[in-house]
């Protein structure tokens, strides 16, 4: 059991940032995300897609948002080894359970048995929590070779080295992962057959991403399967080959090592619909003063949030992640002097960052 000031549920910019402002006001916090990197939306959705509307920023991609917040939030983020994950960073992990207390704070449960104990709690979770699209055939949920990450985000040497990969999909998604996969700089690392799997020859992508992989195509290094896999053949846990309609009717068998399903995400509301909370079009209600929720310590900011004049923008969920934690500062100390500090003056908040002055 973890015990804490403050859990986060979501690990998006809003999420890094309330880390961040808790951080700056002495409070503890511990981050929890179901996606295997931290970014949220950023990076589920858009990497490498420019974002114009940070202020001071006039230009950054996802990518780059996300490891500027990690950065930013770093003092409140404590890791082993400089290379080392965070030790307050819980990736791959959904909340499962969340039950009030009787003092006012909360329990919480993961689907992979992690259990915190938290003062309060801020929800973060964008539109919700970002799950792989897949595909419904018998056996592919429980295949120990079908996977929707690429490994590398995870620090992971891929599995499918030396083997015969088939990535499935025809957006941006599926494509950027077949270029970082064919042009690995670790030979070792690369697959020793890599094919693209569309229902046809034509692909959702960025024009540049589509002329890159056709490029590669063209010189043989990745092959294009086009047609739907309608079956499975599995065997010892494992897909060992789908059997694939294709545009003339029939259906051929084709083997192989790893299937890497690239669809895109899809956000879910999950189980915190059963939390209590008070609702509104599957988004949580809260007061605009402290962005609390209608359970008290329980907070909800970002995308997953909604107020009367509520405009879904990375600036807002700055905004409502700063008050949230104020709030929650004065809630769990109440008898604590609640003055504001700057970060230009504050030897206190110096002294948080690290700063030596």
């Amino acid at each position: 059991m973890i015990h804490t000031d403050a859990l986060v549920i979501g690990a998006g910019p809003v999420g890094l940032f309330q880390v961040f402002q808790l951080g700056l006001l002495g409070l503890k916090a511990e981050i929890i995300d179901v996606l295997p990197q931290a970014g949220g939306q950023c990076i589920a959705l858009y990497p490498d897609k420019p974002i114009y509307d940070i202020p001071g920023v006039p230009l950054c991609t996802g990518r780059e948002l996300t490891q500027q917040l990690l950065v930013q939030a770093m003092p409140f983020m404590p890791a082993d080894a400089p290379d080392a994950p965070p030790r307050n960073l819980h990736l791959g992990h959904m909340v499962s359970e969340l039950r009030a207390c009787a003092d006012g704070g909360f329990e919480i449960k993961t689907d992979k048995g992690l259990q915190i104990q938290a003062r309060a709690v801020f929800i973060a979770a964008g539109a919700g929590a970002f799950v792989p699209r897949t595909l419904n055939l018998p056996g592919l949920s429980e295949a120990g070779n079908v996977h929707h990450f690429l490994h590398e985000a995870s620090g992971t040497a891929a599995p499918w080295a030396g083997q015969h990969l088939i990535i499935h999909g025809g957006g941006d998604e599926a494509l950027s992962a077949v270029l970082s996969i064919a042009r690995h700089p670790n030979l070792t690392q690369r697959p020793a057959r890599l094919s693209l799997l569309h229902r046809r020859d034509q692909f959702q992508a960025e024009t540049d991403l589509d002329a890159a992989v056709r490029e590669l195509m063209a010189v043989g290094q990745i092959d294009l399967i086009v047609g739907m896999p309608t079956e499975t053949t599995m065997e010892d846990g494992q897909i060992k080959a789908l059997q694939i309609l294709g545009a003339d009717g029939q259906t051929r068998s084709q083997p192989l090592d790893h299937l890497l399903i690239r669809l895109g995400m899809s956000p879910k509301l999950g189980p915190l619909s059963n939390w209590g909370m008070a609702l509104e079009r599957k988004q949580v209600a809260v007061n605009t003063a402290s962005f609390e929720s209608s359970i008290p310590r329980l907070y909800a900011v970002g995308d997953i949030n909604v107020y009367p004049g509520k405009k879904r923008l990375l600036l807002c969920g700055f905004h409502e992640a700063t008050l949230a934690a104020h709030h929650a500062a004065a809630a769990l100390n109440p008898d604590a002097p609640q003055h504001l500090l700057y970060t230009t003056t504050s030897p206190l908040l110096h002294q948080r960052l690290g700063i030596a002055k």
